[in-house]
């Protein structure tokens, strides 16, 4: 933000417009998509970073090392498939010495080269050889499918940081989070309640003919045999 705030005032902007700008400058996804976006509105907190180099993954590291969370830390862990075996394995090695309780491993959209399950075996590897706990890895190929066991992971009070590559993608996969289990949780509900309420028929109705239940619905023997 400083390094932007003097290329602005050399390029003649005025004083009063640069601090209005740093003044009303925040890291949310609106203003800076895949930079630090933090979301509050779960049981538990979610960071969203496009981090892809050890430097960039080192710094959120230390960042969420610092932050207070009542529960467990996780973390979805990804590389760029271009980078140097070397660099993703520091990659890894960095997470692991993070404050992690369970780390999740991915791949990019985009393999850049690599075989599909590459980059996050690689991930794994070097958990491994920093001493990370194997049954504290879980290995996701999909982007999609390694956040929603992330956030399906988190509990109240958890912290939940997101490597993220589809940035949009993954937004709107955290912020629709709770819509989504809702609507599920909603579907099992109905579901259930179709299958265990009992059916009743009047015996004055039904006559002598017997009941026939299967996929097709329900339907009198007697409409069988006409």
């Amino acid at each position: 933000a400083m390094a932007a705030a003097v290329v602005a005032y050399a390029q003649g902007i005025k004083l009063a417009n640069v601090r209005q700008g740093l003044q009303t400058f925040d890291t949310s996804y609106f203003q800076a998509p895949g930079r630090l976006n933090i979301f509050d509105e779960l049981p538990f907190k979610v960071v969203l970073d496009y981090a892809h180099n050890p430097v960039a993954v080192r710094c959120m590291v230390y960042l969420v090392s610092r932050l207070d969370a009542e529960g467990r830390k996780i973390c979805v862990l990804a590389a760029p498939g271009d980078r140097r075996n070397e660099d993703i394995l520091e990659i890894a090695a960095t997470a692991a010495s993070g404050p992690f309780d369970h780390i999740i491993v991915r791949r990019d959209d985009a393999l850049r080269g690599r075989e599909p399950d590459e980059v996050p075996k690689l991930l794994r590897q070097g958990l491994l050889d920093a001493g990370f706990a194997p049954e504290k890895i879980t290995l996701f190929i999909d982007e999609k499918e390694a956040v929603g066991a992330g956030l399906e992971m988190c509990q109240r009070g958890d912290l939940l940081l997101v490597f993220g590559d589809n940035i949009s993608r993954c937004w709107k996969q955290i912020v629709k989070f709770q819509e989504a289990r809702g609507n599920e949780e909603q579907n099992v509900e109905s579901e259930s309640t179709l299958v265990d309420t009992p059916l009743h028929y009047d015996a004055a109705v039904l006559g002598d003919a017997s009941m026939i239940v299967d996929n097709r619905g329900v339907r009198l023997a007697r409409e069988e045999s006409d």
